[in-house]
Formats: C-alpha cells, structure tokens, sequence
C-alpha cells in the first residue's frame, strides 16, 4: 500500500512540475521542465550520497573501536540478503541516524556520538534494521528524487513571480493573467511541500515495519524510538531541513505547526504501530 501511495504521489508532483513549466513558457517550458528535472535526477542519483555525508563531516566507522556494532550489521545484511554498507560516524550528540546511497550496493549508514553512548543493544539493532530497510526499499533514492522535483517546481516559480511582477501574462487571458501566474507561483510549491513530506512519511511507516521484521523485535524498535523522540528534543542536532528527511527522527526539536508539513510521521503512532506488530 505504501509503494502504491509513493508511485501516485511522485506522478502527482511530476504532473505539478510540468504544468508549472507549461504555465511558465508554453510547450517549451514543459519541456526545458521536463530536461531539468532529468538532468537534476541523475546527478542527485550519482552524488547525494557524498554531497550529504560531506556536508556533516561524516568519517567512517573505525571496526577496532567499534567490533560489537560492525557484527551486528554483518547479522543483519546477511539475513537480509544485500551487501555489507560502509558506516560512517557523525560527531554529535544528538542522538540519530540516516541511511543514504543510490542502491544495497552503493549505500551507507550515519550514526551519530549520541545514538551510539544512549541506546541499548537491541535498540540500536532495531534502529540500524530500520536503516537497512531503506536501503532495501531504495528509500533515499525515492526521497532524493521527490527533494529534487520538488527544488525544481520552487525555482520555476520562484521564475513565475518575476515574470509576473515584470508583466509576464499581462494578456493571456487563458491562464488567468498576471494574478493567475503569482497564484500559481504560491500554490505549486505548496502542493509540492506537501507531497514530499507524505512520501517521507509514508516511506519512514515501512521502515519502521521492515525494521521490526528483520530483527524479529519490534519492541527494540519502538523503545528506541521513544528514547530518541525523548532525547532529541533535549538535544537538537546541527542539521539543515533539506536532509531532515533522511534521518529516523526528526533533527530539530520543534514540531512542526501543521502535520501535512512534518516530515516524519508522530512517534507516538509509529510507537503504537510497532507494539501492534505480531511477528
């Protein structure tokens, strides 16, 4: 059911963005849309991985300080049947974790300082299987891509406004003018905002669950998440909102005002979803 609500859900922001390039520049604005997005695609597939461990200092793992973490992952990949991913060690003490990389072969795992000194072992197993599920799922690829179109569709009508404010549409009645263009210029964005935090959301419930299955304990699983719910709001963590996604809880201790913008579903329920769970 997910995968089914995250394939409409791209295909809707895919629509939005082509009928922003259309509304911006006709035929040929769908079609510079459409190259676009394909360029910007295809260079989040082949670089976001780097481009966001960089971004957070990320230095690998070292195994000799950290064998107890390194054998859990081996148990872990082997009974779900993908490679081995490189693990990488965030210097913070906000307790969290994310997943990146363009497929199983290609992927990495974050854990920051706090993640690894606060949980207890069956925690932290469920955490990193709850990582693992992503990369299974290709979640950060989904994700990237959703980020992507979205960046898209605001540069366009970030364009539109100027096109309107500089009299852009002043006679084309068929799109409803100047204040047609400015509308659409507020209201695509949004629509855009709102898409790709539902396909967050949507994606972070099957993790949640295919973290539970993978490691036969969903109660790991939802204790880590309360701990972390609990302790990240203590402790936010020095992030950016264009990755907050990528992380199993939100890294900033604010919630948001409204739950169409959040882009994790409430602990609460992804808590109450687990405890659910019979395996």
């Amino acid at each position: 059911m997910n995968n089914i609500k995250t394939v409409i859900l791209l295909g809707l922001m895919t629509g939005i963005f082509l009928f922003v390039g259309g509304m911006a520049g006709g035929e040929s604005g769908m079609l510079i849309a459409f190259i676009f997005a394909a360029v910007m695609n295809v260079g989040a597939y082949w670089f976001s991985d780097k481009i966001v461990l960089k971004a957070y200092k990320a230095v690998e793992l070292p195994e000799s300080d950290f064998p107890d973490i390194y054998r859990m992952v081996r148990q872990l990949t082997e009974k779900a049947n993908i490679p081995m991913p490189k693990l990488y060690y965030l210097n913070q003490e906000s307790p969290n974790a994310f997943a990146t990389g363009r497929n199983p072969e290609n992927s990495a795992i974050a854990l920051s300082k706090g993640i690894i000194n606060l949980m207890k072992r069956d925690e932290l197993e469920g955490v990193i299987a709850h990582e693992l599920t992503h990369i299974i799922n290709r979640d950060t690829l989904i994700s990237t891509v959703a980020a992507t179109i979205s960046g898209a569709i605001m540069f366009l009508a970030y364009q539109m406004r100027w096109f309107a404010i500089l009299g852009g549409g002043r006679d084309d009645d068929d799109n409803g003018g100047v204040l047609g263009l400015i509308l659409m210029a507020v209201l695509a964005p949004l629509a855009a905002t709102i898409i790709q935090m539902a396909i967050s959301r949507s994606r972070e419930y099957k993790a949640d669950s295919g973290g539970a299955h993978l490691t036969n304990n969903p109660e790991g699983l939802a204790s880590g998440l309360q701990k972390l719910g609990q302790l990240s709001k203590r402790i936010p963590m020095r992030a950016t909102k264009q990755t907050a996604h990528m992380f199993i809880v939100n890294p900033f201790s604010g919630k948001s005002i409204f739950k169409l913008f959040s882009t994790h579903p409430p602990i609460e329920e992804r808590v109450a979803r687990l405890r659910e769970m019979e395996i």
